[in-house]
């Protein structure tokens, strides 16, 4: 009897992990979005201020503010692998990988300070760019803790988000690869600059890649650009144009959204019918 209480309770525990994880509605749910979300910009603009020149105590200050937050994602990764219905799912689920990966080099220079493979973990921290992936999590579902928004303004904002995203992704692995190397690449903002220009196809010519990981990761990012903006961009502008047109599909060819006047279908030329409410 007991160890059916101890199970149920757990049970419930984790349902209510799992409810306040992804709940919108609620105060507590609605704190737990807004913290995260902040938090997540927050240690996105850390990676980018430690780019420019500071104060060494200033750094200290930031590499303080980025353990305490890798902490928090932390202590989020562990409650959201706790709470799932299907752990192993979460575990390989892509956001949760991205959470996992973009504080896992920082807590370990917490863990192994001294150690050997410091350099090279210290390195891996421009892992933390790809945070910015983490986004897409609040972009799930059209509930967000201001409201509700339509489909097509969630579309747009996947749109807009989209395009940050590769901005800010390519921006942090180009400098990651031309930092030290290139003269022209001091800071993200340098890389950032480079990465507009180059995926607008602009061009000026004044920043190049000059090693063999920059030219990859240039390449990967327009490659990325021409095939993942136009496809998003399309689904936008069809359901405008489709919100224009009837929803009837020809029994002849089966194509569908035709005209409001339209009698014929404008592929194969097979009589339509269609019934207008609105002219009821």
């Amino acid at each position: 009897m007991d160890g059916d209480e101890s199970v149920s309770g757990g049970d419930g525990l984790r349902e209510t992990v799992r409810f306040y994880l992804l709940d919108h509605r609620t105060y507590l749910g609605k704190a737990i979005d807004i913290a995260l979300l902040l938090l997540n910009l927050l240690f996105v603009c850390l990676f980018v201020v430690e780019t420019y020149p500071v104060a060494d105590r200033f750094r200290d200050l930031l590499w303080t503010f980025e353990v305490a937050i890798a902490a928090v994602f932390m202590v989020e990764y562990v409650l959201r692998l706790y709470g799932a219905e299907n752990r192993l799912g979460e575990f390989l689920n892509g956001y949760t990988m991205v959470d996992l990966f973009a504080i896992l080099p920082t807590l370990l220079l917490v863990a192994f300070p001294a150690s050997i493979f410091a350099v090279n973990v210290g390195f891996l921290r421009i892992l933390r760019i790809v945070r910015v992936l983490r986004f897409y999590r609040f972009t799930q579902d059209a509930e967000f803790f201001f409201g509700t928004v339509s489909d097509n303004t969630l579309r747009a904002m996947k749109l807009l988000l989209t395009i940050l995203v590769l901005l800010s992704a390519s921006a942090g692995l180009f400098y990651s690869a031309e930092h030290g190397v290139n003269p022209n690449v001091d800071t993200f903002g340098d890389a950032f600059y480079y990465t507009v220009v180059t995926l607008s196809t602009v061009g000026f010519g004044d920043i190049v890649p000059t090693t063999a990981a920059g030219k990859w990761i240039t390449v990967a990012s327009i490659l990325a650009a021409i095939i993942v903006i136009p496809r998003q961009a399309s689904k936008i502008l069809k359901e405008w144009t489709s919100r224009e047109k009837v929803n009837v599909t020809c029994p002849e060819c089966g194509l569908s959204y035709h005209d409001p006047d339209a009698s014929h279908c404008k592929a194969c030329g097979h009589v339509i019918y269609q019934e207008h409410d609105s002219r009821e």
